[in-house]
């Protein structure tokens, strides 16, 4: 927030000076990258995508805690870092109590001690950002051992800041004294510093630290900011305490292009004013009265102008000034008017919806360009107050929150058009996959029933010899013969021969010793086809988990969806109304901040009109008081002039004819009554 231009400077808030920026305090040291869906919810995070990388880090963790074996997730290597991180990015979303929650759970838990007092650390932050400090004390005193290096400054940066909110400002000095050197927290520890030395008393070394800041120069813009805010705030003190001289410096050490130097060159003139130097006085006031109309600063200057002009005795030009100012007063007054009746008509609230207020770095000037949008630099000031920030970032995530509810919703369309696209192409084709699917089913069970029956035979002739099992089809067909032969030579003996019993008994003979002879080779052989059959049902195997996962991811492509999409249109539709109610409700809360502002400086303005017309007037009467003094001057002049030109008289005058004396010429200027005449004229 900018500073006004009062002593009371000293007890600012501290925190927009001192608060390190949320993002930044995640940890961006570990760049080995082992798991990318946790590095993509960090590039989210780092682009200010609090809600993406929120959501995305709460699927990362709660999958990971549904893992059978944790330990073999790439994402274990950023566990701990993630829940920091989710604590974090929770706290950049104001969701003070679910950090906070996230947070205490680390500390419940089986951690390492360092690990511990890091959480500590992120819990007493918690606390401050919601102005608890005395929560945030004890926060930190659940501090010990050794603290993380990359939160150690940090650490003690916020205690020394706690210290200062509860008034414990000579323990805060001790803190930040040694923690001056520290790059990251450069200027910010010694402005506090200074600071926390003026509060504790020692209001010598407390002006001499900040002296020592506002002295310093930088290219970065906010390192240079906080200098001329020191500068402009020990000026102030020491112009109110009347230590004209020693406040002088501190007002010409601002930058006349920062953030701070209107304010600064009002300061330096009042510094001469209040010394009785006008005419040096004039000097910052019209470079600040040639500024932006719209600034407090310099419509203080356009009323300073004119009064320096008066008391230099310059009273034209002074009268001139009041005019300029009251044109500039008036245009506005008008200029007010229109921008409270245009945030009145909601174009305020539209502006803010829009994306510039995300994606343009200098959104506020963009807003201006809007039609019937109100003028934002009157605005300035509120918008970069804490509790218009806190209203603003809450309204624009909530619009955002509509925002995406309503293209979920139009994505849950998409999603059922989808689904209902691929119903149509699937379920036509899965009654005659089905039937290929049957056939191929028999055909594998067909050939796992061969297998096992010729496996279990072949673990059989491993134990025992059985020849028979290694038959040929041509001989199985003749030893079949040869059985019912002897069946049939056994029926009726009395038709068998010795012949016919030896021919058989020959056969039979050359049967079997064939089958011994070649036993262990077709043995070998049989197990080699073995193998093969085995390599075949492998296939049909692979062929058949390939059809069922296809015909499982065709199934699961549109069939369960129906009840979830369902539900979740359900919970969409149904929040989105309260949103809106949320909305109405922070919208008003802005609208009447802004509107609020607007008419004190309408009300501003419009007392400074007052003033001015009557010092106008005012200035007019002396003018021309000092005009008819002037002319008054000149007239007296020139009779003198006049009277010294006249010869002068003799001793004896020559006297008339008839003895009567000549009668004295009496100047027409100085007849009784001109003189009044021509000064009332």
């Amino acid at each position: 927030m900018f500073p006004r231009l009062l002593p009371t400077l000293i007890g600012a808030t501290l925190v927009s000076l001192a608060v390190v920026p949320v993002a930044s305090a995640i940890d961006r040291s570990q760049d080995d990258l082992k798991d990318l869906f946790f590095g993509a919810a960090m590039y989210e995070a780092y682009q200010d995508n609090y809600f993406d990388a929120i959501v995305d880090l709460d699927t990362e963790i709660q999958q990971y805690r549904r893992l059978d074996q944790p330990e073999l997730d790439p994402f274990t290597a950023h566990y701990g870092q993630a829940a920091f991180s989710v604590g974090d990015l929770e706290l950049s979303y104001r969701m003070h109590q679910e950090a906070g929650r996230a947070i205490e759970a680390v500390l419940e838990g089986n951690v390492p001690q360092p690990v511990r007092n890091e959480a500590a650390y992120r819990l007493a932050r918690i606390h401050y950002h919601k102005q608890q400090p005395q929560n945030a004390l004890h926060a930190l005193q659940m501090i010990e051992g050794r603290v993380p290096e990359r939160v150690r400054a940090r650490e003690r940066f916020l205690r020394a800041r706690v210290y200062m909110e509860l008034g414990r400002f000579t323990e805060a000095v001790e803190l930040l004294e040694d923690l001056k050197g520290e790059e990251e927290l450069a200027g910010f520890v010694e402005y506090n510093l200074g600071i926390a030395l003026l509060k504790a008393g020692e209001q010598a070394e407390g002006i001499s630290e900040l002296t020592a800041l506002g002295k310093r120069r930088s290219s970065d813009s906010a390192k240079q900011a906080l200098y001329d805010k020191t500068n402009l705030m020990l000026g102030s003190r020491l112009m109110e305490a009347g230590e004209l001289e020693l406040a002088r410096p501190y007002f010409d050490r601002v930058q006349l292009d920062g953030p701070f130097s209107n304010r600064a060159l009002l300061g330096a003139g009042w510094v001469e004013a209040r010394a009785g130097r006008y005419d040096r006085a004039l000097v910052p006031w019209k470079i600040l009265q040639k500024r932006k109309k719209t600034n407090a600063s310099v419509h203080e200057a356009l009323l300073a102008v004119p009064f320096a002009y008066g008391k230099l005795d310059v009273h034209s030009t002074a009268a001139v000034n009041y005019g300029h100012a009251l044109d500039i007063f008036g245009s506005q007054v008008d200029t007010l008017t229109q921008s409270i009746e245009s945030i009145r008509e909601g174009k305020f609230l539209e502006a803010l919806r829009r994306k510039e207020a995300d994606q343009v770095k200098n959104w506020v000037v963009t807003l201006r360009s809007i039609p019937g949008a109100p003028e934002t630099h009157y605005l300035l000031d509120l918008m970069a107050s804490n509790d218009y920030q806190e209203f603003l970032r809450n309204y624009q995530d909530l619009n955002d929150l509509f925002e995406r509810n309503e293209e979920w919703l139009a994505s849950l369309a998409a999603y059922e058009n989808i689904i209902a696209l691929r119903r149509g192409y699937y379920e036509p084709l899965l009654p005659g996959l089905d039937s290929k699917f049957r056939a191929l089913d028999a055909r594998i069970k067909l050939r796992v029933e061969q297998r096992d029956t010729f496996a279990q035979r072949i673990d059989q002739m491993l134990v025992s010899r059985r020849p028979e099992f290694l038959a040929k089809t041509s001989e199985r067909e003749s030893l079949r013969q040869l059985e019912r032969i002897r069946s049939t030579m056994a029926a009726r003996p009395s038709l068998v021969s010795e012949e016919t019993e030896d021919r058989v008994a020959r056969l039979e003979g050359i049967l079997e010793w064939r089958l011994a002879s070649e036993y262990d080779a077709r043995l070998t052989e049989a197990y080699k086809h073995l193998q093969e059959l085995n390599t075949e049902i492998e296939e049909l195997q692979e062929v058949y988990n390939s059809y069922v996962r296809t015909r499982q991811a065709a199934t699961h492509s549109y069939v369960g969806y129906d009840e979830t999409i369902r539900s979740l249109r359900n919970r969409i539709e149904r929040v989105q109304p309260r949103i809106e109610q949320l909305m109405a409700r922070q919208g008003t809360m802005l609208e009447q901040m802004a509107i609020n502002v607007l008419e004190r400086r309408r009300a501003q303005l419009e007392e400074y009109q007052i003033k001015a017309r009557f010092a106008l007037a005012d200035s007019y009467d002396r003018a021309n008081e000092l005009q008819e003094q002037r002319a008054d001057q000149r007239k007296i002049e020139q009779y003198q002039a006049e009277q010294a030109d006249q010869p002068r008289q003799e001793d004896s005058p020559e006297q008339p004819a008839d003895g009567e004396p000549l009668p004295q010429d009496t100047p027409p200027e100085l007849e009784p009554g001109s003189a009044d005449e021509e000064a009332s004229q």
